[in-house]
This record gives structure tokens, sequence and C-alpha cells, in this order.
């Protein structure tokens, strides 16, 4: 089989079966956060340290907003179980300065939580193991949309990186900013988000001390988070409000 044929179906394998990839992640970083010795800062600036691992995670988190909020429905190369869906190409927003924004803004994120283990190796790692898996799924998404739009396709990725932001070449979005999608399409990401933050500093407690102690930023964060989830949950089962804006 030709490479270009065998990179894109890895990359729609790997789409697949991407909700694996977290467990390739946290599993080690947990077991460096625990049982770690050393890292890149004293113990007395571990809390100060974290939290701009979660500010990290954030900057992740509103990329993914920014990206999510200005496009259009059914875009970009959208995967689902039976095939890929694109109705039209986000060339405006970030979209004007990279390819994969989302992509970008989910680096982010597992960066931050990377970040937690203070080992940089484990980060090296972590973002070696990051393009290997992402840039098959790109690759596959491009093949895809570049089959569907041709030379509109081809054109824009031409003048657009596909994953550093080229911000001078910014173009005001197409589109209004869409709250009700972006609360659809995130609500899950910021309480796994503190759910696994909470979760390190209690297995850490437990392993130091045996008992489960969480920082009032974990907690509160976790406690939020859930609340908003589960508010958003039943908006969406009990009323109409988040449904599609535009």
């Amino acid at each position: 089989m030709a490479l270009r044929y065998e990179l894109r179906d890895q990359g729609d394998l790997l789409f697949r079966y991407r909700s694996y990839l977290p467990v390739v992640i946290v599993l080690p970083a947990l077991y460096l956060y625990v049982y770690g010795t050393g890292g890149l800062v004293p113990e007395a600036h571990r809390g100060l340290y974290e939290l701009g691992c979660l500010a990290v995670a954030l900057v992740g988190e509103l990329v993914r907003i920014k990206a999510v909020g200005h496009s259009a429905d059914n875009t970009s190369g959208r995967n689902t179980t039976e095939g890929q869906l694109a109705d039209s190409i986000n060339t405006t927003g970030l979209y004007s300065t990279l390819r994969h924004p989302l992509y970008l803004g989910n680096y982010l994120m597992w960066l931050g939580l990377a970040g937690l283990t203070q080992n940089v190796w484990f980060m090296v790692a972590f973002t070696g193991l990051y393009w290997i898996y992402y840039e098959r799924i790109m690759f596959a998404e491009e093949e895809f949309l570049i089959g569907k739009f041709g030379e509109a396709y081809t054109a824009w990725s031409k003048r657009t990186p596909a994953f550093v932001p080229r911000f001078g070449q910014w173009v005001k979005p197409k589109l209004a900013f869409s709250w009700p999608k972006v609360i659809r399409q995130e609500k899950a990401s910021i309480l796994n988000l503190f759910l696994v933050f909470a979760a390190f500093e209690a297995a850490r407690s437990w392993h130091l001390t045996g008992s489960i102690a969480v920082a009032p930023v974990w907690a509160w964060g976790l406690g939020l988070a859930a609340g908003w989830y589960i508010l958003v949950k039943a908006l969406q089962l009990t009323t109409g409000l988040l449904k599609k804006d535009r």
C-alpha cells in the first residue's frame, strides 16, 4: 500500500480510538506525580507551579473555545463513526492562522497535565507521542478535505501553517461567536480537567499521608465544573436553550 493511503488509514483508525489516548498519558503521569523524586521547583513552591500548569491547560481550553465558537457546523473534517463530514471550510478567525486549532488546544491542555510530573523527559516524550498520533489524524482529515474541496482547500493550506499559528495573517471570523455551540461541545472539557488535577493531588496525598486531602482550588474547581456539567446536561434534556442559534 502506498504510504499516502497507509497514513490516511492510520489516521482514521487513531481518530476512532482517540478516547484511549488519555489512558496512555494519564497513567504514567500519575505514577511520576505520586512516586517521582525531585522536580523542577522546590516543594514549597509546588502549589504555585501547579497553578501554572493549570493556566497552560486553560489556555488550551480557550483556544478550543475560540475555534469552536466561530466555526460553522459540520466543518473541518469532523469525523463520525460513519466517516468524515465537512459542509464547508473554516478559513477565518483562528483558522486563518493555523489549520488545526482544536488540536493545538488539545496539546496545551495535555501539556498542562504532563507538566504536573515536573519531569522534563516525560514532557518531551509526551510531545513526541502527541505529534506522531495527531499528525496521522490531521493527514487523514486533510486527505478527505482535499478530495471534497480540491483547489479551495489546497490554496488555503499553502498559506496557512498546520499547527504553529501565524498571527500576522489573522482574518476576522466570518461567523458570530456561538455560546450555545461552545457549551454543547465543551461541557465536559473543564470537568475532566479539574477531575484529573484533583485526582492527582488526592492520590499523592494518600501515598504520603494515608489520607485524602485536596487543596481548595482543586476542590472548588471540581465542584463548580461538576455543577456546570450537570446544569448543561439538564438544560439539554429539558429545554431548547442550547440548540443551534445560527
